[in-house]
């Protein structure tokens, strides 16, 4: 790093009309709009605070001992994605959980070293996540449906949803942080 923060356009991280984040005019409509826009935000934030990094400055690591890094974010969002959305409101709890095991519990994180492979497969499976849960969402949602989870425990679609934007908004925090600390570059 330089030594400098580098303030984004007048504190956001990109210019209004460059920001893929302000590209719907109007406000969304109902319940599941809402949550679908606030979900898309926040992805597109945590892969915009990735953009234009080397796989070291990705795989760089925060404050010891802590093994958070930026890919380690993108795995473990793919590996949150995967198992809301694919295991548990699909039902597919056989499957197994993508950069997880129960040997290893941080294996997303762990995982996630300064590897050109390694930051490719990360995006491309976050990615894919992506893309299957927004096929998801696209099918008929019954935002009162109950699922099961792994132990047993039911569980409200709604509330997995409202999980997930909770999920990635406390970890596009992490992400602010970890990139100012690669580069100084700071903004919404």
């Amino acid at each position: 790093m330089s030594g400098q923060r580098e303030v984004g356009y007048a504190g956001m991280w990109a210019p209004p009309e460059e920001d893929p984040r302000l590209a719907t005019a109007a406000a969304p409509e109902g319940e599941l709009a809402t949550i679908r826009e606030y979900l898309s935000h926040y992805r597109l934030t945590l892969g915009m605070k990735c953009e234009g990094l080397s796989a070291e400055q990705l795989a760089t690591r925060s404050v010891p001992p802590s093994t958070m890094s930026l890919l380690g974010l993108i795995r473990h969002m793919a590996g949150v994605e995967h198992h809301w959305f694919h295991r548990t409101l699909q039902n597919n709890l056989d499957t197994p959980r993508l950069y997880w095991s129960a040997q290893e519990r941080d294996l997303d994180f762990d995982g996630a070293v300064a590897d050109p492979d390694v930051v490719r497969d990360a995006f491309e499976a976050w990615r894919a996540q992506i893309a299957a849960a927004d096929a998801w969402l696209d099918s008929p949602v019954d935002l009162s449906a109950v699922t099961v989870l792994d132990d047993g425990e039911r569980v409200g679609v709604r509330d997995i949803l409202i999980h997930m934007i909770e999920e990635y908004a406390r970890h596009c925090g992490h992400a602010d942080l970890l990139r100012e600390c690669i580069d100084g570059r700071t903004g919404q």
